[in-house]
This record gives C-alpha cells, structure tokens and sequence, in this order.
C-alpha cells in the first residue's frame, strides 16, 4: 500500500516537470535549488493575500503612473503634426524610384503617386509646434508635450506592430508593457488593479488581448479590461440569489484548496489564482465607485464631451484620470479605427480619418488639462501614439489606385507625443526629410521608448528581468536606449 502510494506521488511530481527542468537540477543538482529558492522566494512563497505590494524601484522614479493612448490602425503623421510643404507641391506625381527600391509595403504595388495632405497647418504656443486644424483643441496644449517626429519600428502589418510596441516582440507570448511595471513596481491601491485596459472605437484592436496579456508573468500581472457601458467589469455584480456574504464564503472555500493545491504541488500560478479571486472580491466594491463618472460635474463632462453609459474614447479619457487618481499604475487606453488606406470612406484620409480626429481632440485635450490643474501631471506620464506611421504615397493597391484618399503603413517614421512626469516640456525631438519618408535626425526606436518609459518609472530596463526556458527575459529584449534629449 505505501510503495503504490509513493508511487502515485512520484507520477503526480513528474507531471508538474518539464524536461529542460528535470535536465537542469540533474546536471546542477542541490546547489541550484537552493540558488533558486534564493531567486524566486519572493514570487512563489506569497500567501496570495496581498494581489500587487509595492515595490522599491531600482531608483527615484519621476512618473508613478502611466496613461498610454493608442491610436490603433495608425493615424498618418503627415496630416497631424508632420507639416512637408514640399509634399503637397508633389501632389498627384509619380513616387521617385529611390523610394521604392529595396522596400517592402503592406500594399504598395508597382508605382504610386505622392499624395498631398490638403490640411492646413500652423504653428502654436510658445514652442511654435506644428500642428494641424484637424486638431484645434490639442493646439492650445502643444507647450506641455514633447513630439518625437523620427520614431521607428521593425514592423508594418497592424498586430505584429501592436505587439511589438506593447510587448517588444512582434509575435503573442510575451508579457506586455503593463504587465512589466506592475511586476516591477506593484500597485498602490490593493483593491484595483495595478494595470487596467480601456477599448473604444470600431473594434478592438488587431493584436487582441495579447496587447495586454501577461505572457510568461504570473497572471495576476495581466491587463483587466474596464467597460464604459454596461458592468464596468464582466460579472463583477452578484448573480441573482447570491449575496456578498455568500460570495465571500465561496471564494474562503475556493481559496482553501487552492491553498492545500499549492501545498501539495508548489505551482505558483495557484497562488496568482488566490490573489485573483480575492482581488475580484474586493473589486466588488471598489470598482463601481471608480467607474461612475456620472457623479463628476457638469463642467468635467463638458471639458471632456462625455457621454455617461456609452462606449466612446472620451469616456475613457475620464475615466483614466478617475483610476490614476485612486492608484491604478498603468492604463491602457485603445481607440481603433485609424486604418485610413483609402480602400473606402471609413478608411479615407477624407471621410473615417477625420472623424477620428473629432473623436480624440478635445478628450485628449481635456485630460492633459485635468490632469495638469488636479497635480497629477507631475505623477503621470501621457503617451500618444499609433503602431506605426503612412507613407507619403497614394495607396495603389494590388498596382491600382484606390478610390479614396489613403496612405499605406510605413515603418520608417511616424509621429508620438509624450506628456507630465519626468518629460521636457514645449520641444519637438527628430526630424524627417522634406515630404516625410525617412527620419533624417533624432531617430528613436520602439525600444527606446519602451526603456524611457520604465525609465521614468524608476525602472533600469536592463535590470527588470525575469527566468523563463532557460534564460532571462526583459520588455526591450536585447536592445533600447534612452531617449535622452525628451527627459526634463
């Protein structure tokens, strides 16, 4: 009886082994287990009590929050705050040879035409920033920014760009930018949240909920998606006969054997679980207060053009200023529907494109400015941006060209912004030649981004690591510099 008992718990051990594990005790034996243990204790030996506990820095950081606000589909730079002159001359001509040779589009066939811009441009505040009318609102805070014109990445199709600027790999797998900083730091509300995930527009975005996924991280490190309308959570409210004492009740016992699980097998992924279910439980309560924009006055709803219990991008501009306010580290704001290749109206630089510009320039606005007279801009960091840039040709697609006004996807250069903690007010970084193809100065890599924003966090990029199939895995991989001349 006890030999076959023993024998069961040696094939429930296995099971819980991978081979590159069981090679690596073999070979480095007792040593590495207590070296591991070393490395580890302070993941795997949590009581699940405590869901994101603040964590020292690796130095005085200048954000301790960040608000990112992607424009997926990617906004042309051109008809925003690349103002090229030169380009609109260009107008209808034919693209130079030396633009397509030894270039890659998503859809560019054949020869196309440069394609002007047709907006006006001028020049605001007292830094004298290019922008356009497409955005007159945004103009009136072009002081507080910092533009960088030469930003590049490695990718030119929507979900691999989307990847890689969220998780610095172009394939799903890896954790995200969130997930990191509240890996790295914690949280310091324990009843929300560290990273929290808000989606307007059309759809969500192409890389799906990768974009916020945890990857190899415990999840408990993951994105929550918020809802504007409906339960800002799914099934956060009770269902119909239970109440929160009963709800309460259900998770102790829940978490009583998950506790006994971890005991017996040691995965910490059941402690993630633990945690979440009790982070879920005190959601209950604190969620709906932090959700309910329709208490803020009337004057924050007409700042920001808000439309209390619909889903729309200005509600997530409030709303992202409410869960900074009550200590959510990092928020993710999505707003799709940016994909203006010209292939119909939606798509058009004309029609969808414009429309978009509506939707974001006064919310945008209006939390750089609540969040400037609140003092939270001096906590928070504001990042602006697409995945990628447009080209300055006409999208020809399939060697035709299409119906609409549209720019195909173009990695070469494109357009962020960058606003409050830690950031250099009022300049504008990088530049690009006279119609906007290439970056000529100040180029900056989507790594170099991703190790300035731990940067101003307090965060060394190089250090935040963590163990996963052999080897240290970090958000900017093997790569990334600070971009120096943005910070303050």
């Amino acid at each position: 009886m006890k030999k076959k008992l023993y024998q069961e718990l040696v094939d429930t051990h296995q099971r819980y082994l991978s081979r590159r594990h069981f090679l690596q005790e073999a070979t480095l034996g007792l040593g590495a287990l207590a070296l591991g243990t070393l490395g580890c204790a302070g993941e795997s030996q949590q009581s699940g009590t405590q869901h994101l506990a603040e964590k020292l820095s690796h130095y005085v950081p200048r954000a301790r929050h960040v608000i990112f606000l992607h424009m997926a589909g990617a906004p042309s730079q051109l008809e925003l705050f690349d103002y090229k002159p030169t380009l609109d001359k260009l107008d209808g001509q034919v693209c130079p040879p030396s633009f397509l040779e030894g270039k890659r589009f998503a859809f560019i066939r054949g020869v196309p035409s440069m394609l002007g811009t047709r907006v006006k441009f001028g020049q605001y505040g007292q830094s004298g920033a290019w922008v356009s009318d497409l955005l007159p609102n945004f103009q009136n805070v072009v002081d507080d920014v910092a533009f960088l014109k030469a930003m590049q990445t490695d990718e030119f199709n929507h979900a691999p760009a989307q990847l890689f600027m969220h998780t610095g790999h172009a394939r799903s797998g890896r954790p995200s930018m969130g997930s990191w900083v509240t890996y790295g730091l914690g949280s310091p509300n324990d009843n929300l949240p560290g990273f929290v995930v808000l989606v307007s527009g059309q759809s969500a975005p192409s890389g799906g909920k990768s974009l916020w996924g945890s990857g190899f991280l415990p999840s408990r490190f993951q994105g929550v998606e918020f809802r504007s309308k409906g339960d800002p959570v799914l099934y956060v409210s009770n269902p119909d006969g239970v109440d929160r004492e009963l709800r309460g009740k259900a998770i102790e016992t829940i978490n009583k054997i998950n506790r006994k699980e971890f005991e017996e097998v040691g995965d910490p992924e059941t402690l993630a679980r633990i945690s979440q279910y009790e982070l879920a439980f005190r959601m209950q309560m604190t969620v709906p207060e932090a959700t309910n924009i329709e208490e803020e006055p009337a004057y924050i709803h007409e700042m920001y053009r808000t439309e209390p219990g619909q889903r729309s991008f200005a509600n997530n501009c409030l709303l992202a200023r409410r869960l900074v306010e009550r200590g959510v580290r990092f928020v993710q704001l999505y707003h799709r529907g940016w994909d203006s290749h010209g292939s119909n109206d939606f798509e058009s630089l004309d029609g969808g494109f414009l429309k978009r510009c509506y939707e974001i320039d006064q919310p945008m606005t209006a939390l750089l400015t609540d969040l400037k007279q609140r003092g939270l801009l001096d906590s928070t960091l504001v990042v602006w941006g697409g995945e990628f840039g447009r080209t300055p040709m006409q999208e020809n697609r399939g060697g035709i060209t299409n119906k609409f006004r549209g720019r195909d996807h173009h990695k070469e250069a494109f357009t962020m912004w960058m606003a409050g903690a830690g950031i250099e007010k009022g300049i504008t970084i990088g530049e690009t030649d006279e119609v906007g193809y290439s970056a000529v100065s100040g180029q900056a890599h989507i790594h170099d981004l991703q190790a300035t924003i731990l940067h101003l966090l307090g965060i060394n990029h190089e250090k935040l690591t963590y163990p996963f199939q052999g080897r240290d895995f970090r958000l900017t991989d093997v790569h990334g510099a600070l971009i120096r001349d943005v910070l303050a």
